[in-house]
């Protein structure tokens, strides 16, 4: 439920908040999609799929951003008073959960095309992720808007069994072909999957704060909390481990790119060497 008030402290933390995540979720699309020619062509739209869902959720924090300062407002100068809700206007909560709608399923789009699995194996993973990543996100939208403690809790717990089954998808059902993945890969892959499970857990937390003994503005402000943090690390960190792992892979697959990537990336500080140093002896 959206609070009646917010204090000067309550209204600046979420503020900061959505500003920190539009920026990290707006440069690290940008980023994605400059670094597609250090990946090999086969892994670009695993990079580009990650580029889309930090550009989506960038959009979508943009108007969750305006939502919140048109729905809180203080009539004192410098912004010192409390924040009352506007006359007429009202967070709209229903931007994160569109946003999650179209990301999630993304999320686990990306993971299993960086993979390059073999395409029956890849059809087969997406065909059951994709659909219950949906279904979790729809499941857990009544208990969001609800007042009611029991709305809340039967659709949290019906949005939870989707949510274990794609962590058994993720641990189990695609551990079975990570054997064929290089060293390091594995490695960063059981990170990747660390961090989603880290990163969705928060989302039930800050999800369940109105039934964990805080209410009012403080659990609100908590839950805004929660779902930007978890959506950093679900979408831009997320993101650059994909990102890694193309990287890694693309090594692996073709050690004549590696070089060329090796050479780049020393070729410039040479360079910059020699000039600086041709600058110094004509000074």
């Amino acid at each position: 439920m959206i609070p009646d008030q917010l204090t000067p402290g309550q209204y600046d933390t979420v503020y900061n908040l959505l500003s920190l995540v539009i920026a990290a979720q707006l440069f690290t699309a940008l980023f994605l999609v400059a670094a597609q020619p250090r990946v090999l062509p086969r892994y670009r739209q695993a990079l580009l799929v990650s580029a889309v869902v930090c550009g989506i959720a960038a959009y979508h924090y943009f108007r969750i951003f305006s939502s919140f300062k048109e729905a809180f407002v203080t009539d004192a100068v410098g912004g010192e008073g409390t924040y009352t809700q506007a006359v007429g206007a009202s967070f709209n909560e229903g931007y994160r959960y569109v946003d999650w709608l179209l990301t999630v399923p993304l999320l686990l789009v990306e993971l299993v095309v960086v993979l390059a699995l073999a395409r029956k194996l890849q059809a087969s993973l997406l065909w059951r992720l994709v659909p219950a990543s949906a279904l979790m996100i729809v499941l857990g939208y009544p208990g969001e808007i609800s007042d009611s403690d029991a709305l809340r809790h039967v659709f949290g717990l019906l949005s939870t069994l989707p949510f274990l089954y794609i962590l058994y998808v993720l641990f189990v059902e695609l551990t079975r072909s990570l054997d064929r993945q290089p060293p390091a890969v594995r490695q960063t892959i059981s990170r990747l999957r660390i961090l989603l499970f880290a990163s969705w857990g928060v989302y039930p937390i800050a999800y369940l704060l109105p039934l964990l003994g805080l209410d009012g503005s403080d659990a609100w402000v908590g839950k805004q909390a929660g779902y930007s943090i978890a959506d950093i690390l679900a979408k831009a960190l997320y993101g650059l481990l994909i990102y890694r792992i193309a990287r890694l892979k693309s090594f692996a697959d073709d050690p004549a790119f590696e070089a060329a990537e090796e050479g780049t990336a020393h070729e410039w500080p040479a360079a910059t060497r020699d000039r600086g140093a041709s600058t110094t002896t004509v000074a």
